[in-house]
């Protein structure tokens, strides 16, 4: 039976409705002013372009006009577009598989019973991963650099013929190594994680059947795994769809590399060098899409398989 003494007291602790809403505003402002009005404003340029009367000098002989969906015809139907869009697919199909293979081989090595060196293992597998991508985008060029690569002087004195990997079709691997060595430390702690949350009573009781290391690892490990492997799948998907530091960082040092080698590249060209914003918004719009697209129907593919015994 609640007194008025004791009903005081909780109204008084409780707090007023909108109290939570206060916390929440600015999250709810900085989301709406840093991500939903720049892809809404840039969804509204797609949609406009810029109409020259005569000459184009002189006052408002420049005017923004309604395009419709011109800019995304041009787009869909650009062949730099298409181009840069089937190298990043290539560059994806080699750099994921590696990736993620090599984080779930450092997982599974970092996880068995007897590892040496564990904690110095993990810090130096990670450590590329907290290196910005520019700078790791440059120290790599300079490796390289035939002029100033410590591997040249290595292959020289060997006898080998030294390789440049600046030069024609060995860029596309060049960059390729550049998010293979910053990508693997993020994934293998993601995968590490997830193994260090199984009980270690499956283990032992695999163990106990008489089931080695490699055993265990590729029929316990391996499918408890498949969660997080999904979850890495999909985000190193939409960074590979979204490649441009590397490419653009390198592009300084090679002439193999041109203006549109990847998509983003393209959108920055022609957004920065061109001035053609409305033609970028429109291109970025179309990557966003497939991005999207592709993201939620690889998770649609795998879901059932993979989390389907969560929903049961």
């Amino acid at each position: 039976m609640n007194t008025p003494a004791t009903e005081g007291r909780t109204r008084k602790g409780t707090a007023p409705r909108g109290v939570p809403y206060l916390f929440l505003a600015p999250a709810i402002i900085l989301f709406t002013l840093f991500l939903l009005l720049p892809i809404g404003y840039a969804i509204y340029l797609s949609f406009r372009r810029i109409k020259v009367s005569g000459l184009g000098l002189g006052k408002n002989a420049r005017t923004e006009i309604w395009a419709g969906l011109d800019n995304y015809r041009n787009a869909l139907g650009d062949p730099e577009l298409l181009g840069s869009a089937g190298r990043v697919l290539l560059y994806g199909l080699v750099l994921i598989p590696l990736m993620l293979g090599l984080a779930l081989l450092f997982a599974l090595l970092l996880d068995a019973p007897r590892v040496r060196f564990g904690r110095f293992a993990k810090l130096a597998i990670f450590l590329p991963y907290a290196v910005p991508g520019v700078i790791a985008s440059m120290l790599w060029g300079f490796l390289y650099l035939p002029a100033v690569s410590p591997f040249n002087d290595l292959f020289g004195a060997a006898g080998l013929p030294e390789p440049d990997p600046l030069n024609g079709g060995s860029v596309f691997f060049a960059i390729v190594n550049i998010a293979v060595w910053g990508g693997v430390g993020f994934n293998m702690i993601v995968l590490f994680t997830s193994l260090r949350a199984v009980p270690g009573e499956i283990y032992e009781s695999a163990q106990l059947d008489g089931a080695s290391d490699l055993q265990i690892a590729l029929r316990i490990k391996i499918p408890l795994l498949l969660p997080s492997l999904i979850m890495t799948t999909v985000f190193s998907l939409i960074a590979t769809l979204q490649v441009f530091t590397e490419p653009l960082t390198i592009r300084s040092l090679t002439n193999s590399i041109s203006s549109t080698w990847t998509p983003l590249m393209k959108v920055y060209r022609d957004a920065f060098s061109q001035n053609d914003i409305y033609s970028a918004a429109a291109s970025s719009v179309v990557i966003a899409l497939v991005t999207l697209v592709l993201s939620f129907g690889f998770l649609r593919l795998v879901s059932r398989q993979a989390f389907g015994g969560e929903n049961r």
